[in-house]
């Protein structure tokens, strides 16, 4: 199997590792802290290796097709988050629900919206290159939304600052960080190139692992919360539908190609999952719903996925119109 064979059927590999977590927490409750220990350096080493995929030190090549960025920029950072003040007035009165919704659907993704980009004839290189302007704006932004759109004084309550401080600088900052400097390792010698392409087998697994002890962990928490659980889903499938509808109705407006439209659409439907797990995380006892609706969101979005692979390419942007 080759790279590109495992990120098209990878949907597949994290329904077997969530039903798996689901049933191994079930049998064995006495491992929950166990699986929460080691949850913390896979997901580490997850967002490491999804890093080292995004061009950390080309953030000015995002700017090349104005026109792009311009609807890129617009559709992610203002109308995706007008639509998500307005699902979450739909959604149940539970704040940790509401803030796990928030979190998830805030941030646009940085990793397999490239992948997914390429397999539903997008444009991987404007793909590529506006990744790091992504995760910037989303780092930057992410806490004014959440305090526009949420009580702060629950917000606040919730989060312990230290608790914050050191899930953000170790679970972000550092892989960060690190991801920079391999990249400019990597870029120093032509020679060394194939190791990106070995570091870039590796979010699949690993992204595999971290559902896996989140599920394991989390049995508890899906049980008790598996009505409002479910009460999300609408939000999940109308935010997946209303993020291509506006990458159509922006695509018209800057003159864009099909191939273009698509990579936005793309971006638009797909979100930073696991880039803001490690916040929830930090969420005292009680707030556990917040985590599991992260993980149900990318699980959600990957069905979806398989639906926008087929629906983008031949129905809301075909090559010739219709």
């Amino acid at each position: 199997m080759d790279r590109l064979a495992l990120e098209r059927h990878q949907v597949w590999l994290y329904l077997a590792a969530i039903v798996a977590g689901l049933v191994v927490g079930g049998l064995w409750p006495g491992l929950k802290p166990a699986f929460e220990a080691a949850l913390w350096p896979v997901l580490a080493a997850l967002l490491y290796v999804t890093f080292v995929q995004v061009p950390l030190l080309h953030v000015r090549a995002a700017f090349a097709d104005r026109r792009f960025v311009a609807a890129l920029l617009l559709g992610n950072f203002v109308l995706l988050p007008l639509l998500v003040w307005a699902l979450l007035a739909a959604l149940p009165q539970d704040t940790a629900l509401r803030l796990g919704v928030a979190l998830v659907l805030l941030v646009p993704c940085t990793d397999w919206f490239i992948t997914f980009s390429h397999l539903g004839r997008g444009d991987a290189a404007r793909a590529i290159a506006v990744t790091p302007l992504n995760l910037l704006a989303q780092l930057v932004l992410l806490p004014v939304y959440l305090g526009l759109m949420l009580p702060l004084g629950e917000l606040t309550a919730a989060w312990r600052s230290d608790g914050l401080l050191t899930a953000a600088l170790a679970l972000i900052g550092l892989p960060l960080l690190l991801a920079a400097l391999t990249e400019r390792w990597l870029e120093s010698d032509r020679a060394r190139a194939p190791w990106r392409e070995r570091l870039a087998w590796w979010p699949v697994p690993l992204l595999a692992g971290v559902v896996f002890l989140i599920a394991a962990a989390q049995v508890g928490t899906v049980r008790s919360a598996g009505s409002e659980l479910l009460a999300v889903l609408p939000a999940f499938l109308a935010f997946l539908l209303a993020a291509a509808l506006i990458a159509r109705l922006l695509t018209g407006w800057f003159g864009l190609q099909p191939a273009a439209g698509r990579t936005l659409a793309f971006s638009f439907g797909t979100r930073n999952s696991f880039l803001v797990l490690p916040l929830a995380l930090t969420l005292p006892p009680g707030w556990e719903t917040a985590v599991v609706v992260i993980v149900l969101q990318s699980l959600v979005e990957l069905f979806g996925m398989v639906f926008y692979l087929w629906w983008l390419p031949a129905r809301l942007f075909p090559a010739s119109p219709r």
